[in-house]
């Protein structure tokens, strides 16, 4: 499972209920293997929260609340 599936299914099962609720339109980064996740208003502030606490990993930033941390382009009728 990669970092990514690895850190929405965490999300899905733990996090999204409590984070919806207080947290919505924030970013949060979750490093998978400890399951520690990270707030922030700012998209690098929660990436870097995460890359400061576990270096050498990896982690994956998700916008509470969203389906994509960020929308790119515009909507055509």
């Amino acid at each position: 499972m990669s970092i990514a599936e690895q850190a929405k299914r965490i999300y899905e099962l733990r996090l999204k209920a409590e984070l919806e609720a207080k947290h919505r339109d924030q970013f949060v980064a979750i490093e998978p293997v400890s399951e520690s996740f990270f707030l922030g208003d700012q998209f690098i502030d929660a990436a870097m929260a995460a890359k400061n606490a576990y270096p050498d990993r990896k982690s994956f930033v998700i916008r509470v609340g969203h389906e994509a941390a960020f929308h790119i382009g515009g909507f055509a009728s």
